[in-house]
């Protein structure tokens, strides 16, 4: 049977200093971040899925295992993972390849178990806060329409400004 491919309108947005003000860390639940240099590829591969199933993302679920490990373990990849409660509740992946011009947020999202508990915000800013301090040029980012709704908005509120659209195929995650 073919996969379903699905067809998604790609936002590009790029943020040139950083925010004035960072949203504060929310009062619930407990919420701890660490960064994991050397994440086993089946916990990052567990939250790949956790968070980029509903929205199909494609890439890294594709890698074989050497493939994935030269990405995520490289010296330019950073991974923070968000637990809430003790819990993984998301994750994110900045890619600073093109440093000192520009840094990426490569990944970025809440498991579905965490979404709707309004920690987004404070967890994006986290994740810029990351960003600029190893201070870019540019710090970018794109999102898409297969995306959480609140994706682009949530970039926008921040401080990023779109720079370019595109489109793109990718298969559905069943």
């Amino acid at each position: 049977m073919a996969p379903r491919l699905l067809t998604a309108r790609i936002t590009f947005l790029e943020m040139r200093q950083p925010p004035a003000h960072l949203p504060p860390m929310p009062g619930r639940p407990r919420l701890a971040l660490l960064r994991a240099p050397a994440i086993p590829l089946p916990y990052y591969r567990y939250l790949y899925e956790q968070v980029g199933k509903p929205h199909h993302w494609m890439l890294r679920r594709k890698m074989n295992d050497a493939a994935l490990a030269a990405a995520v373990h490289a010296e330019t990849t950073e991974i923070t993972v968000l637990y809430a409660d003790g819990a993984p509740a998301g994750f994110f992946e900045l890619d600073f390849a093109g440093l000192p011009g520009r840094a990426e947020l490569a990944y970025f999202g809440l498991c579905r178990t965490h979404t709707g508990l309004r920690l987004g915000r404070w967890f994006l800013g986290e994740a810029v806060a990351a960003l600029w301090a190893r201070k870019p040029g540019i710090v970018a980012v794109h999102t898409n329409t297969l995306d959480h709704p609140a994706a682009l908005p949530l970039y926008q509120r921040l401080g990023f400004e779109p720079v370019g659209v595109g489109e793109e195929t990718v298969e559905a995650w069943e």
